[in-house]
């Protein structure tokens, strides 16, 4: 915690000068004291109270006032947000396998769900963009900070035929270097990529990829060769694993296919479906039913991002949400004098209250005291 005016904080001085205040105001009424014949007279006029209950209204009303002087310096916290000037794109496979029903109802409508929390989660935060990805990668919504068009770009994502992993890495740094001038586009290299060392701890740009894929690369360019591209701009790809290692049968309604990659050959998946997977349709690389953990993990060491391992909605949603406190973070900082005001008027306001109430003039029995003028007696 910090304060705006430090030097406000000089009211705290009047609470031991109350206190010192009200002691030597206790041991003048000592010495002026009355002396009385009976002290029991004295004890049985008093309220049975004990001492501590009596002291509640000046504990409460130095500790207000010690709140308002704390507040009068204007305290202000430091909280950790993700930073506005970042972007961060979001890289989704839609290939067919994203239809196994081993996460329900399938893999894509439980990606979409929890991308769908993600987004809304940075919300007032970084730029964020849509990549899919299948055979090939196309934005699907460039990086904004608008959250409705990005919850929009999610509905509908549709699946289609192999799994370009490296160009959808390509994909989301040409995305970034569209709102990012630092971040160089994909086709203007003088550099080999294979010369790129990893970055250093720090010195990383306030972009990020974060990729999610079910399978292995089947075609286009070798993912770590994209990922040294990745590595030259200092751009961290963070890459999740989804599905199981077991994945079951592919159900995907119409309304999830798509024939603009290549096509299924007309079908859908699951039992019963006309059409399915042909064989010579991933260019005959990689496994696209299991994931290729090695080379996500490489793709994350090379450019300084995390690997993530996703078996079902839950974890998937728990990787997500680890993942904004590892993109580039500012502090902000919230005053809080209008907190520290409230409460400490309503600290001084109960003990006011509590002080009146004790000391409510009361009488044994209930019955009210009447006072009568003069020396005429009471009837």
């Amino acid at each position: 915690m910090s304060f705006t005016w430090p030097w406000a904080l000089l009211a705290l001085v009047v609470i031991p000068a109350l206190l010192l205040t009200a002691w030597w105001l206790r041991r003048r009424r000592r010495r002026a004291a009355v002396r009385v014949a009976s002290i029991a007279v004295v004890r049985q006029a008093l309220p049975a109270r004990s001492s501590w209950v009596r002291r509640i209204p000046v504990a409460l009303m130095l500790l207000g006032i010690g709140v308002l002087a704390v507040g009068a310096a204007r305290p202000q916290a430091s909280v950790t947000v993700p930073s506005k000037s970042s972007t961060i794109v979001l890289a989704l496979d839609v290939s067919g396998s994203m239809c196994s029903t081993d996460v329900k109802p399938n893999r894509i409508t439980a990606a979409e769900q929890q991308a769908s929390t993600f987004i809304t989660s940075l919300a007032g935060g970084p730029k964020v963009g849509l990549v899919a990805f299948a055979g090939a990668a196309g934005v699907l919504v460039p990086p904004t900070g608008d959250t409705k068009s990005l919850l929009d770009g999610l509905k509908g994502l549709t699946t289609s035929r192999g799994t370009a992993i490296g160009q959808a890495v390509m994909t989301s740094l040409d995305a970034i270097s569209k709102v990012d001038p630092s971040v160089a586009p994909t086709g203007t290299d003088s550099t080999a990529p294979d010369m790129v060392p990893a970055p250093k701890p720090g010195a990383f740009a306030p972009d990020a990829i974060v990729l999610l894929t079910d399978g292995a690369n089947t075609q286009g360019i070798d993912p770590q060769t994209a990922a040294k591209f990745a590595a030259e701009r200092h751009v961290r790809v963070f890459t999740i694993g989804f599905g199981t290692t077991t994945p079951s049968s592919l159900v995907c309604p119409g309304s999830q296919l798509n024939d603009g990659f290549g096509g299924f050959g007309g079908g859908g998946f699951g039992p019963g479906a006309g059409g399915g997977f042909d064989g010579g349709g991933f260019g005959g690389r990689g496994n696209v039913l299991q994931i290729d953990e090695g080379a996500l993990k490489q793709i994350a060491k090379t450019t300084g991002g995390t690997y993530h391992r996703a078996q079902n909605a839950d974890e998937l949603k728990s990787a997500l949400a680890s993942l904004p406190s590892k993109f580039s973070l500012v502090k902000q900082h919230v005053d809080l004098a209008a907190w520290f005001a409230g409460i400490g008027g309503l600290l001084i306001a109960v003990a006011v209250g509590l002080s009146l109430w004790f000391s409510r003039v009361r009488t044994p029995g209930g019955i009210r005291q009447t006072t009568y003028g003069g020396d005429r007696p009471p009837p």
